[in-house]
């Protein structure tokens, strides 16, 4: 027996009609249309926030903002972050969440500086770094190679790296003028204090240079190498970058070496600005330099983010520092605000990726 069938074009959409009973097909009335706020936020980023942080800034600060010693302040205080957060980036963007020995790196780093001061001030920083390199590549071994919890290895590495420090020193501090033998080596002691100090022009300090060209190198490799390219595909799915032939282990250490030699040189800049060299410079940088990552757009699985918005990161965290100190808040009402507004922002990034299909 033949089926007669035929179609029929309505208002409410198209109706099938044959002997059997009519079948209506819906239309589809799923949104199609892009939030242009998710858009925006999503284009410019952390700077929209910077934007909006500069110009609470010019409120509470009456007109002082943008005075040369304020704009020296707020670069001097995320100097320190942004060597560090601009390595930390690497590991992040691999997928591997956080280095959690960090601190001991820029300790260590430090210390060392100061304990071979008597080879010269390069020299001695050169050991400091070579030390961040020795780090990261354990840490890279570990992870890479031998898949370890990225968090609970470099957490228990930490500890690990604390007790070295303090039983080789004896849990004291260390000075590198006070272990200076010679009159060139006290010279050598005052350059390494000074390089936390020296302005250029008297406007900006070289840790603020060194800052910004870290950031430049970062960048680099980054965004246009073979390296960038394949720690983005491992971060994004690291069984497909094994599947593609890609060295997993390879990249992962080279992105924790990578962030050695940048808390490494973190470390001795922050023992120079002190003038001491202890266990406990770098106490806080694992969770304040992953707030400037994540707040710079950077995602915890990985495969996402890039150097340009951790900058921005960085600067939201300087400036709105230095707008509380300007209100005269306390430390502890600070720790309370920063809470609040970084929560807010990594909030406000996720929701701009999840409307734009992007998370």
């Amino acid at each position: 027996m033949k089926t007669l069938c035929c179609w029929q074009q309505t208002e409410r959409g198209i109706t099938s009609m044959s002997n059997n009973a009519p079948v209506q097909q819906k239309l589809d009335t799923r949104k199609t249309k892009i939030n242009p706020f998710a858009l925006v936020f999503n284009k410019l980023g952390i700077y929209v926030v910077v934007m909006g942080l500069i110009l609470l800034g010019m409120l509470v600060s009456k007109g002082q903002f943008f005075a040369s010693s304020n704009i020296q302040s707020i670069l001097e205080a995320v100097a320190l972050q942004g060597m560090v957060a601009a390595g930390l980036t690497f590991v992040v963007y691999s997928g591997n969440m956080n280095d959690m020995s960090l601190p001991m790196t820029m300790a260590f780093a430090g210390m060392m500086t100061s304990q071979f001061i008597n080879l010269s001030f390069p020299v001695s920083a050169l050991i400091g770094i070579l030390t961040g390199v020795v780090i990261g590549l354990i840490n890279g071994f570990m992870i890479g190679k031998l898949r370890a919890n990225p968090v609970i290895w470099t957490w228990g590495f930490n500890l690990l790296l604390s007790g070295i420090v303090r039983v080789t020193w004896g849990g004291k501090q260390v000075y590198a003028d006070s272990v200076a033998k010679s009159e060139f080596a006290v010279k050598q002691a005052n350059l390494f204090y000074a390089i936390s100090r020296t302005y250029i022009g008297g406007i900006i300090s070289v840790m603020a240079i060194t800052m910004i060209v870290m950031f430049v190198i970062a960048y680099f490799i980054h965004s246009k190498t073979a390296f960038g390219h394949k720690l983005r595909i491992v971060g994004t799915s690291y069984d497909v970058a094994k599947f593609s032939g890609i060295n997993c282990p390879k990249v992962v250490t080279t992105a924790y070496v990578i962030n050695g030699i940048f808390a490494s040189v973190g470390g001795i800049f922050y023992a120079a600005l002190r003038k001491i060299a202890s266990y406990e410079n770098g106490t806080g940088y694992d969770f304040s330099c992953l707030t400037a990552v994540l707040l710079g757009g950077v995602l915890l699985s990985g495969g996402k983010g890039n150097m340009v918005g951790v900058f921005g990161g960085v600067l939201a965290y300087g400036i709105l520092n230095n707008i509380l100190s300007w209100i005269g808040l306390g430390t502890y009402e600070k720790y309370l605000v920063q809470g609040i507004v970084f929560l807010f922002i990594v909030w406000l990034n996720t929701y701009s990726n999840r409307k734009l299909g992007k998370a």
